[in-house]
């Protein structure tokens, strides 16, 4: 069973980046490996219901239940102790992976208010791209009403793309819509 996009990915993206890069074997052609979906909850210090909430919209954004995070350390700043829970994360792979991608460049990204495209300064210099949403509210199936707090969300897409120009061409060919193009 495979999506839309896993199915670009083979029949359109493989041969391009083949011909543009000069690759002789399919298997040096860069590909995703995962996406990492990461929430910081930093106000689940003085209400503990946050968690269960946002555990909740994450699941439904990512179509897989979250993991919580705890913190590692005490810090007097933050009010924090070590071991409380301050955020949530979720590592997608495979086919889980290629359905979350598609519901955020086909559905989410266009839903974001002044959307002028990604960033496309925002690689590692090891063929990884990062992105954020300002809003939750954005991904299908959040339901506005029942939404108590505006959270943003942090997207880690990575590759096996050894350079940046190569992960750029890898994602742009994947329908990345990244600003200027």
């Amino acid at each position: 069973m495979t999506t839309v996009l896993q199915k670009h990915y083979q029949e359109k993206v493989v041969p391009e980046l083949m011909k543009h890069f000069g690759y002789k074997n399919i298997n040096q052609v860069p590909k995703l490996v995962s996406v990492c979906l990461n929430m910081g909850l930093g106000d689940a210090v003085n209400d503990k219901g946050i968690i269960g909430k946002a555990e909740s919209e994450m699941a439904i954004i990512a179509g897989q239940k979250p993991q919580v995070t705890l913190s590692r350390r005490s810090e007097a700043g933050f009010k924090i102790r070590a071991g409380w829970p301050i955020g949530l994360k979720v590592t997608l792979r495979r086919h889980k992976m290629y359905e979350c991608l598609e519901r955020m460049i086909h559905y989410s990204l266009p839903r974001v208010r002044d959307f002028q495209g990604l960033n496309a300064r925002s690689f590692d210099g090891r063929g990884n791209y990062n992105f954020g949403f300002k809003e939750q509210i954005v991904f299908l199936g959040i339901k506005y009403d029942l939404v108590d707090k505006i959270r943003g969300l942090d997207v880690a897409v990575t590759t096996t793309a050894r350079t940046d120009e190569e992960a750029k061409m890898l994602l742009k060919l994947m329908q990345f819509p990244f600003r200027g193009d």
